[in-house]
């Protein structure tokens, strides 16, 4: 009978452990390890990247060059960068040598030849913002023609189904910035205000334009985030009590940001889906939120393959694996 109880004690105890770690690492579920990368037939195809030059080290190279394996089976048509561009306190001019050392030293690949449109991220902030705007006019690829401005791209060359992207600087959104030490004097040049009020100009004429199939903002900071010590940090509520009205108003699509290492899909009940590619060379701890969908601590990108009806959402990690598929549908 005691050896029967014993017995008992030790499968409930297993059966304990078991159900604890379903419940503790979600994210497996959410996981698809695949080598099959989809290309959709006529499709917008770019590459989502973030928190990233680090001048080869922490994983950077492995994941530059599955981004040039990528963007060559996909003909990818340009590439999107999350911000943190330049650790770690950004560059003091456009002729930097840290642009050879952390961009194009590394993003050789042919394939990656293609524009870069870029955010600012915090680290960007703490020497010269203006320096990687400034850069635009040194590099052929490297696009950032202002600190916040509108790209708008054909599908399939199609002028009448475009997918619009509005990128803006999160920085001057966190109020907190403004007492930092390192960044308070780059980020209280900078008129929130106003650019807030572009914001809005830009989500109403995309909103009004038959055009426009779809319609994505790009930022530094997230939202939404399941890595645990920024859920609710000052600069997270910032963001989504800054932001979140205005999506909710105008129906965007998507925002895609980084800032947190990792990779994410987060859907609530609102119509904008919520997207983090920050772990272009360094990924950290991550846990989950009820409305994750992803969330995974690994290096890699994403890949958006948008068509007039449905938007393919692909996320690689620095061995080439695809590791999560999703898709936004009108």
């Amino acid at each position: 009978m005691q050896k029967f109880t014993w017995i008992v004690f030790l499968l409930l105890f297993s059966f304990f452990l078991i159900k604890r770690h379903s419940q503790s690492s979600p994210t497996n579920k959410m996981l698809v390890t695949t080598d099959s990368l989809i290309k959709p037939q006529g499709a917008l195809n770019f590459l989502v990247v973030g928190d990233w030059g680090r001048e080869g080290k922490d994983h950077q190279k492995p994941v530059a060059y599955q981004m040039g394996e990528v963007a060559s089976k996909l003909n990818a048509d340009f590439i999107v960068t999350t911000g943190d561009n330049i650790y770690y306190n950004g560059v003091a001019d456009e002729y930097d040598p840290l642009w050879k050392a952390s961009f194009e030293d590394i993003y050789t690949a042919p394939s990656l030849q293609k524009n870069w449109y870029a955010v600012l991220g915090n680290h960007d902030y703490g020497k010269n913002p203006e320096g990687e705007v400034a850069y635009t006019k040194v590099s052929p690829r490297w696009k950032m023609p202002a600190r916040y401005y509108t790209q708008t791209f054909n599908i399939n060359g199609n002028a009448k189904q475009q997918v619009r992207l509005i990128f803006i600087d999160t920085n001057p959104l966190v109020p907190g910035y403004y007492k930092h030490s390192t960044l308070k004097h780059t980020v209280s040049t900078q008129d929130s205000t106003a650019q807030k009020a572009w914001l809005i100009q830009q989500l109403e004429l995309a909103q009004k334009t038959p055009s426009v199939k779809w319609t994505f903002v790009v930022g530094h900071h997230p939202l939404f985030t399941a890595t645990e010590l920024r859920r609710e940090s000052d600069d997270t509520r910032a963001i989504r009590g800054s932001l979140r009205k205005l999506f909710k108003k105008y129906q965007v699509d998507a925002y895609i940001c980084g800032h947190d290492h990792d990779l994410q899909h987060l859907v609530n009940t609102e119509k904008t889906q919520y997207f983090v590619s920050g772990s272009g060379s360094e990924a950290t701890d991550i846990g989950v939120l009820p409305i994750s969908k992803l969330a995974s601590k690994e290096y890699g990108f994403m890949v958006f393959s948008a068509t007039p009806k449905e938007v393919l959402v692909q996320t690689i990690n620095h061995e080439g694996k695809v590791i999560y598929q999703t898709s936004l549908k009108k």
